[in-house]
C-alpha cells in the first residue's frame, strides 16, 4: 500500500526495522533534547503528515524496549490517526519511571502499524444472543 507523506524532519521516513515488523519506528523531530521528568508527559513532535486512504487509521503504539528499560509509555495508547487527519504526528510521551529521562532529536520513540477499520452500524435490538461467558469481566475468566 502506498500512502504520501510529507517529512518536514530531516530524518528518514518511518521504516520497518526487521523483515517482519508490524511497526514501523516514528522519529523525535527536536530542536533541542526534551527531559521526560518522572511521572511526568510531554508531546514530542515528528516532522511528519500523512494522507491515508479511507478505511485505514494508523496506530501509534509504544516501543517495547524504552518501556522495559527506561519506563517510557505512550498515553491514549494505541493513539489512532485518522485518515482525514492533516495535522502533524505527534507522539504523547509519559515516564512512568523514578529516572527522568532525556529524548533527543532523531530517537525511536513509538512505532505506527496502518490497520484497515470497518464502519458499525447499530442495530438497536432489546436483548442480545447469550454466551457462556455474559456479562463477566475484569478477571472473570481467572488467572491461570
Amino acid at each position: 500500500m502506498k500512502i504520501k507523506i510529507v517529512n518536514t524532519s530531516h530524518h528518514e521516513l518511518p521504516s520497518y526495522e526487521t523483515p517482519y515488523s508490524a511497526g514501523m519506528d516514528i522519529r523525535a523531530s527536536l530542536d533541542a533534547p526534551v527531559e521526560v521528568r518522572s511521572l511526568d508527559r510531554v508531546l514530542v513532535p515528528t516532522g511528519l503528515f500523512i494522507e491515508l486512504p479511507q478505511g485505514y487509521e494508523a496506530q501509534i503504539r509504544p516501543r517495547s524496549g524504552l518501556a522495559i528499560k527506561h519506563g517510557l509509555t505512550l498515553l491514549n495508547t494505541p493513539g489512532t490517526i485518522d485518515a482525514d487527519y492533516r495535522g502533524e504526528i505527534k507522539i504523547i510521551v509519559a515516564n512512568v519511571s523514578a529516572e527522568n529521562y532525556t529524548i533527543c532529536d532523531g530517537d525511536r520513540i513509538a512505532q505506527m502499524v496502518i490497520a484497515r477499520h470497518e464502519k458499525a452500524e447499530w442495530i438497536r435490538v432489546e436483548e442480545l444472543e447469550s454466551t457462556t461467558r455474559g456479562t463477566g469481566g475484569f478477571g472473570s475468566t481467572g488467572k491461570k
